[in-house]
């Protein structure tokens, strides 16, 4: 289950979709975002689905890699599910049952939005290295700079996190081999009973969480990092051509999105 989880992955690749800018990818999330939101109709929901896979194949990432981060999210995706067949009123589906059309059809439409949402969102990471990221967050919260806020702090903090989370899933599994190995059961036993069981992993786990985060400090002031004062880059972020084209198509995708909403369809 553990190597299912690919949040913070990134691919390396030179597709159209690698190419762009990190800003213009951060913009299109957010309109994606926006635009599965606005969803409502089967149209509609065939219509993200088709942009979905487009990005996809557009960034060459197999569907399968894609699939394999909603694992982890199987238990939210089924308890949503079943919340809205059961709770959802409607015309029964047979006389005397709590289970309506308009459930099923509301249930489906959720487990859609968040296959899609999972789907759309991770593809930001896996086609952005976490460097990148961190520069194009950072252009886009440049204005917050007057406000006096520390952005460039939030944003190196936001990038430390995805880059370690493949790290820590790394060390969690070994842990959990390392503890099974000398007899330990994490899979039988009742609820209170296994998270007991998680204990001798969860305490080598900070353990090294934080010895990492120590030699991370020390690294970074070995190196004379004192935050984005007077920081400079190897790669000026620019926008070119493409960008401004997927930026367009992203609003226009979206519009269409909201007309549809609106026309009922």
């Amino acid at each position: 289950m553990l190597k299912d989880i690919t949040l913070g992955q990134y691919f390396p690749g030179d597709s159209i979709v690698h190419r762009l800018d990190p800003r213009s990818k951060l913009i299109l999330v957010i309109v994606y975002i926006v635009a599965l939101f606005q969803a409502h109709s089967w149209l509609s929901y065939a219509a993200v689905m088709l942009v979905t896979a487009l990005c996809l194949g557009l960034s060459q990432i197999r569907i399968a890699t894609a699939f394999k981060g909603l694992k982890p999210m199987l238990f939210i995706i089924v308890l949503t599910a079943l919340l809205n067949i059961f709770y959802t009123a409607g015309t029964p589906i047979l006389p005397g049952w709590i289970i309506t059309w308009e459930g099923l059809d509301r249930a489906a439409k959720m487990i859609l939005r968040i296959v899609l949402l999972i789907t759309g969102t991770f593809l930001l990471t896996y086609t952005t290295s976490p460097m990148a990221l961190t520069d194009g967050l950072e252009k886009l919260l440049n204005p917050l700079k007057k406000l006096k806020l520390p952005v460039h702090e939030m944003t190196i903090m936001m990038s430390m996190a995805l880059r370690f989370i493949p790290t820590l899933i790394e060390e969690t599994d070994k842990i959990m081999s390392a503890q099974k190995a000398r007899g330990a059961d994490f899979e039988n036993g009742n609820l209170i009973r296994r998270a007991k069981a998680l204990l001798p992993v969860l305490v080598p786990l900070f353990v090294s969480a934080f010895r990492r985060a120590d030699e991370l400090a020390v690294a970074m002031e070995s190196r004379c990092y004192h935050g984005g004062e007077g920081r400079t880059r190897m790669k000026q972020l620019q926008f070119a051509g493409r960008d401004f084209a997927a930026l367009l198509l992203g609003l226009c995708f979206l519009s269409g999105i909201i007309l549809l909403r609106h026309i009922g369809l």
